[in-house]
């Protein structure tokens, strides 16, 4: 294949055809590759615009030559893109070498296009053009040699595909040369107001020649030749390849480029001249920004005169501005190889001006040249030798003097335009993006407001897409770019600012004229219907005209002419039709007129341009051409509206700029002056992206998609970065949390003692004294600036939101990117990471009053974003709080097991643990006590951030409740009961160890034998540990309790119903042992929200049944292992506090296990011994169970726990010395709280055991000590004062319990219940002193007991008597002292 290929390229390129129909075969055969093999029947789009006649110029007679040269115009532009495409794939490959400087990277070696000897290759590219034969390579490298020669052939076929560009490259400049020479020839006018279709397709194949042999000098050509050629030879006898010699003589004539372009194109200098002469003023109107404003160029009305809503004063130069752009490269790439030209006296300013504002010259995609440079290098030169030469001749030409004068403006402006390039294009550019902000902002208002104005003033639209289009391209090309002096190697970078935010909004704009236009096409496309209607009408009366039937038109023309009229009249009428239903191909009208204009601006046409322009334009209106030419301009608008929209509005060579393009977004869309409405622009850019990449490449394909794709990722991010920004900016202290600063009650406390010490003058400012900012501070106007920061934080949310909202899904390839979606995952993940960084302070948890109030500012803050978005987000915050708060099915609801695959909500696991940890456990050792009166737990020192009481109490359980609500309480509560089984579990290890000493314990005790019992009881080992132990699961129960009350009061208040009728329920339930399995489901749901009799035995009974405790017989000891606590050593350090209501250590923690594992193990005892009853009858007891087996349990219960009071008084009172009695009083008041706990243990049995006399001398003695008391009596407030607290603190109410309760205990628990309804509210720190003190101080003192009642209190009984101080008494003494809590009937 390679030799075929070979041969027919030197067979190709040593044809000279003549004939029309030798170039048409050598055209398409020739660049099959680049064109594709359906070239001769269909053209591309981008060549369309000027050759779409392919098929009917041939039948042309005198004309077809020139149609086939214009075929040949479009064809051969394609193949420059394909050229240029390959040699950008190459020099990727190649790793970008500098061929010049001879530099090549290891990645060039490694690359597989060379070979990898860089001594030989790098010498034979260096001695080009010197045969390899006369280099010695051996010498060079000697091994490198001979291993080409043995791999010959590999590195032939891998360089074959690249040698072959080569000639590619050589043919491209003989055809394109060929026809550039005869259109320059033949084409009578090249004026853009004369023949712009044609002067356009000229240019372009121009400039394509220019740019495909300027880009041709980043290839190392000289190296691939050389190489191949040594290769070829190797392998082929020591013969050179065919076409080497050719190639030498093109590569070392295009050495460098500009040099044998200069050389090839100067015989087409002049008509380049006449051309860029006459884009001048076009360039120059489109550098005058101030005309641009003050006439309307870009306008829909007329700046002077508004009620002209159409830019009719200079329709045409609006139109020539979309083709500025283009004129800017024509004058570039013309003065550079023309440099002859410059000599005109128009020349100077016109280069001038486009040269002043720019550095570099883009030859293909992102390859560029630096533009002073060659100008200085390549162009000066010609200037001062066409000035030597004038000065020589002054004596001989009367010009000479004018060309000198021109040449040396000419070489000073050279000199000094790259220096005021350096300085001001950027300011010349950014003046221009202003100016397009502006004018594109008015142009989508008034279009969007009047839409039917936006077809006649279609042009101008597309003038400033182009010009914006223009200025965003030049923006990126400059971004980066170092450009070294004229006169030194030293770079100086070009200073643009990446932050400039009219990038946003020339995309914005851009964006939304392109939007009007397809949203408005079927209007567009009506008027340009109605418009070419109406132009079959004067362009039939033109040709009737006398002037044109004097010319005598030859019949081609004539009928070229009754054709265009046919293809008009022809056009289907939109009136009363559906004009997007209308379909109109106008594509064989534009060729019949471009085969007229072919054949008319030919000077070997008889009838040419001037004739008919003479013969037309004398009836006063517009000449045939002119009408001709505006028909085809309008015509596009109808067919091929979408391919000019992308030609004129299309941003897809940013793809080679997608890096500059996400950092300048990332600067500027969150910036000052940023606008979120302006991600859509940026986002839609990358729509286009894959539109570059080019057939001839076919892997461009995937890259540039992948590439396009990972852009719109990147944005999004960024997008959505700047989203929580914005969202995390409201949710902090200085967002919304300024507006709902609240003083703690600490805080408050210490304002008011700061401002009641101070002076009333000095008091106007408290803020300073206290040091906290107080509410409504950010009302005052020096914090004015804060609110305005959150008021355009809001502002840009809201508008954000919004914006994504509305946006369309952003396709790239076969990718679908919904930012709606995007938004709702941001907006949850960032709630879930702010909810777990919430969580925890600094120092440790947060407390969950505090952390409530931050998720439901947050919470309010998406509810805001929501108002703005078409999505359930409420839904999903509720989505992620379950997620975060679920831990598995709640035991007492759900009956189904948890799912493998689930995984516990990490923020439940968070707070539980740190609850466990702290508190019940105290792992910290801040000394956790739980207070009796205040129902919290308090610590001597922070635990992490706060006391132990500022997250514990009722509130705060609430508020935990709330956040997480029945998982994070089920979760929580199974965590305690693990840790409360591991406790019940020692118990009963000790149980079992220890039975035969409890035993003869318990025998000791019945027989009264003091001698032996003291005897087991010191041998009873680990009893302080035992203890311990009961204590810890005793802060366990305290603490269910308080979850089980915040958990029934968030029921109360979110779901009353519910509540009530749960509460209902349970007073129904039927007592049963066992009971069903519904049943304890049911119980245990009411005793989670603290709806059950007796939480802590239920609780304890349920955490026995689950891991099947108390099985053992052992259990029926336990109240012997109980008393025997009264022996330990514990009680000496124990003390009461009447600021709490508890002991100093916890010991009344043990009260509430006592009475809690008594009652619960005796439910479990017996619901087991009725199990095994069922299984000795073998199923025939029936499913009807003893009605009184539940009376007998609570009588098991109360014979257990009159067992325990009964031996611990005796062991207590018989240990009672007069050396030593201040453990006494502690164990005396904890069995006196133990009666109070348990509902079933009745205070009146106590009495028997210890009377009352003894508990109120020392309650008296207590409270009478309290430091508590002179505050007491100085405040005002009924609530503290001590007769109606005490009063309060009254004995509780219970009702008898059937048969086996004693009558008396309806009245049975006067001690002071540090549980009563008001205690909670009290605050109290300090703590009290010893009993020795008290007694030290106030033995000779009679005080009355804790409750003091008057002859006035009335005691309230079941049996209805109404006095509680007169009526007859079984106990006269305590009625008649009155010193008692309680009044026995």
């Amino acid at each position: 294949m390679a030799k075929s290929r070979q041969h027919y390229s030197s067979q190709d390129l040593s044809l000279s055809p003549t004939t029309g129909r030798s170039r048409e075969w050598e055209g398409p055969s020739r660049w099959t590759e680049y064109l594709g093999p359906d070239t001769t029947s269909s053209m591309t789009s981008r060549s369309s615009k000027y050759m779409n006649s392919d098929g009917q110029v041939q039948s042309l007679g005198g004309g077809s030559l020139k149609g086939l040269n214009m075929q040949w115009v479009g064809q051969l532009i394609e193949v420059a893109e394909g050229l240029m495409a390959k040699m950008y794939r190459l020099n990727q490959i190649l790793d970008y070498p500098d061929p010049i400087g001879h530099a090549f990277s290891e990645a060039f070696w490694k690359a597989g296009v060379f070979p990898n000897h860089p001594r030989i290759c790098i010498l034979l590219s260096k001695k080009f053009p010197e045969h390899f034969s006369k280099l010695q390579l051996e010498r060079v490298d000697k091994a490198g040699l001979d291993a080409l020669g043995d791999s010959a052939e590999i590195h032939l076929q891998s360089l074959e595909p690249w040698v072959q560009l080569l000639l590619d490259l050589m043919a491209f400049r003989e055809q394109a040369l060929r026809l550039i020479l005869d259109l320059s020839s033949t084409v009578i006018t090249l004026l853009p107001h004369q023949n712009s279709l044609i002067l356009h397709a000229f240019m372009d194949l121009f400039c394509s020649f220019v740019r495909v042999n300027l880009l041709a000098e980043k290839l190392p050509r000289k190296m691939m030749l050389q190489v191949y050629n040594l290769l070829h030879a190797m392998s082929r006898n020591d013969r050179d390849c065919d076409f080497y010699h050719r190639l030498v003589q093109f590569i070392d004539s295009y050495d460098p480029p500009l040099k044998g372009l200069q050389e090839d194109l100067n015989f087409v200098s002049p008509r380049i001249g006449e051309v860029l002469e006459a884009v001048g003023p076009i360039i120059f109107l489109s550098t005058d920004t101030r005309k641009l404003r003050n006439e309307g160029f870009l306008s829909p009305y007329h700046p002077r005169y508004p009620d002209i809503l159409t830019n009719s004063a200079h329709p045409m130069r609006a139109q020539d501005l979309a083709n500025v752009t283009a004129y800017r490269e024509w004058v570039l790439l013309g003065y550079l190889v023309c440099p002859d030209e410059l000599l005109r006296v128009t020349s100077i300013d016109i280069a001038l001006v486009v040269l002043k504002e720019n550095l570099v010259l883009t030859l293909f995609r992102d390859e560029y040249v630096l533009l002073h440079e060659d100008y200085q290098l390549y162009v000066l030169p010609r200037i001062l030798e066409s000035k030597k030469i004038a000065k020589s001749g002054r004596t001989k030409q009367k010009e000479a003097d004018l060309e000198y004068s021109v040449a040396k403006q000419v070489e000073k402006m050279i000199s000094e335009v790259h220096e005021q390039a350096l300085v001001s294009c950027d300011a010349i550019h950014r003046e221009r993006r202003i100016l397009l902000k502006q004018e594109i902002g008015r142009m989508v208002l008034f279009f969007t407001d009047q839409p039917s104005l936006l077809a006649p003033n279609i042009q101008m639209v597309f003038s400033a897409l182009a010009l914006a289009q223009c200025e965003v391209i030049w923006y990126f090309q400059h971004v980066g770019i170092a450009s070294s002096k004229s006169k030194g190697a030293r770079l100086v970078p070009v200073d643009i600012d990446p932050n400039d935010p009219t990038i946003g909004f020339l995309l914005d704009g851009m964006d939304h004229l392109c939007c009007l236009v397809r949203k408005y096409i079927a209007a567009i496309r009506g008027y340009a219907l109605s418009y070419l209607s109406s132009c079959a009408g004067r362009i039939r009366f033109l040709l009737g005209t006398p002037g044109m039937v004097a010319l005598d038109l030859d019949a081609t023309l004539k009928t070229l002419f009754q054709q265009i009229v046919q293809h008009l009249e022809n056009i289907p009428k939109p009136q009363g039709e559906n004009i997007s239903a209308i379909t109109c191909d106008l594509s064989e009208f534009r060729k019949d007129w471009l085969s007229i204009l072919m054949i008319v601006t030919s000077a070997r046409s008889s009838i040419n341009i001037r004739h008919l322009e003479k013969a037309t334009v004398s009836t006063g209106k517009e000449g045939l051409l002119s009408e001709g030419n505006a028909a085809y301009n309008w015509s596009r608008c109808v067919d091929e509206l979408e391919s000019q929209l992308s030609k004129h509005g299309s941003l897809n060579k940013l793809y080679f700029y997608h890096q500059h393009l996400t950092a300048v977004f990332r600067n500027t869309m969150f910036g000052p002056e940023g606008r979120p409405q302006h991600c859509c622009a940026w986002l839609g850019v990358a729509g286009s992206f894959p539109e570059c990449a080019s057939p001839i490449v076919p892997e461009e394909v995937t890259k540039i998609g992948r590439d396009a794709v990972l852009y719109v990722e990147s944005l999004i991010e960024s997008i959505m970065g700047g989203l929580e920004g914005l969202i995390n900016i409201l949710d902090s202290e200085g967002g919304f949390g300024a507006l709902e600063m609240q003083l703690l009650p600490e805080q408050a406390a210490s304002y008011l003692n700061n401002a009641s010490r101070v002076s009333i003058p000095s008091a106007k400012s408290p803020k300073g004294a206290v040091g906290y900012p107080l509410p409504g501070h950010e009302s005052y106007p020096e914090n004015n600036n804060s609110i305005k920061m959150l008021e355009a934080a809001m502002q840009r949310l809201t508008n954000l939101c919004s914006v994504l909202n509305d946006m369309e899904p952003i396709c790239v390839l076969n990718h679908v990117f919904v930012l709606r979606e995007y938004m709702r995952e941001c907006i949850l993940g960032n709630f879930r990471r702010r909810l777990l960084s919430v969580l925890k302070t600094d120092n440790d948890l947060q407390r969950p009053s505090i952390l409530e109030s931050l998720i439901r500012r947050h919470m309010n803050i998406v509810h805001l974003a929501e108002q703005h978005i078409s999505m359930d987000l409420t839904q999903g915050i509720r989505e992620v709080l379950l997620s975060e708060t679920f831990s598995g099915p709640i035991s007492s609801l759900h009956v189904f097991d948890k799912p493998a695959e689930q995984h516990t909500g990490s923020a439940t696991e968070v707070v539980c643990n740190w609850y466990i940890e702290n508190i019940v456990k105290d792992m910290s050792g801040a000394g956790i006590l739980f207070t009796p009166m205040h129902k919290c737990f308090k610590s001597t020192r922070p635990v992490g951030g706060y006391f132990a009481e500022s997250v514990t109490d009722l509130r705060e359980l609430q508020a935990f409740v709330r956040i997480f609500g029945g998982y994070g309480v089920d979760r929580l509560d199974r965590m305690m009961k693990e840790h409360t089984a591991a406790l019940l579990n020692c118990i009963d290890t000790s149980l079992r160890s220890n039975r035969e000493l409890l035993e003869a314990v318990a025998g000791s005790m019945h027989s009264a034998d003091r001698i032996e019992r003291e005897a087991c009881l010191k041998q009873i080992v680990d009893l302080d540990t035992i203890i311990g132990f009961c204590i810890e699961a005793g802060q366990a129960l305290a603490f269910d309790k308080l979850l089980a009350e915040a958990a029934g009061a968030v029921l109360e208040e979110g779901a009353p119903l519910i509540y009530s009728l749960l509460a209902g329920v349970v007073k129904h339930i039927p007592q049963e042992i066992p009971e069903k399995r519904e049943i304890r489901r049911m119980r245990g749901v009411a005793n989670s929200v603290a709806l059950a009799g007796d939480h802590d035995s239920e609780w304890v009974r349920s955490i026995l049944e689950e891991v099947g405790g108390a099985n053992d017989g052992s259990w029926s000891l336990l109240p012997y292992l109980f008393a025997t606590f009264m022996t330990s050593n514990i009680w000496n350090t124990t003390g009461f506090n009447v600021d709490t209501g508890g002991f100093n250590n916890n010991i009344h923690g043990l009260a509430r296990c006592i009475s809690a594992v008594i009652s619960g193990s005796e439910y479990v005892r017996l619901a087991r011994e009725h199990h095994q009853r069922q299984l000795l009858s073998n199923g025939h007891a029936g499913d009807y169970l003893d009605p009184d087996i539940r009376v007998s349990a609570e009588a098991s219960i109360k014979s257990a726990m009159q067992l325990f009071i009964k031996f611990s008084a005796g062991i207590v009172l018989d240990s009672w010395n007069e050396a030593n009695r201040s453990h006494l009083v502690a164990k005396l008041i904890f069995l006196d709280q133990l009666c109070d706990i348990s509902p079933y243990l009745p205070r009146s049995y106590l009495e028997t055991h210890v009377p009352y006399a003894i508990l109120r001398s020392i309650y008296s003695q207590y409270y009478a000590n309290s430091p508590l008391m002179p505050l007491a009596l100085l405040s005002a407030s009924p609530r503290h004062s001590p007769s109606v607290s005490l009063a309060h603190a009254s004995p509780v109410m219970r009702q008898p319990r059937g048969d086996l309760t004693p009558q008396y205990s309806a009245n049975d628990s006067g001690y002071f219940k540090g549980s009563s309804s008001y205690s909670q509210e009290h605050l109290y720190d300090a703590e009290s002193g010893s009993l020795r003190s008290a007694e030290n101080k106030h033995r000779n003192v009679r005080r009355s007991g804790p409750l003091d009642y008057s002859s006035s209190r009335k005691v309230k009984y079941p049996e209805g008597s109404a006095s509680g101080s007169t009526g007859p008494s079984p106990l006269p003494r305590f009625a008649v002292s009155r010193s008692g809590p309680i009044s026995y009937k």
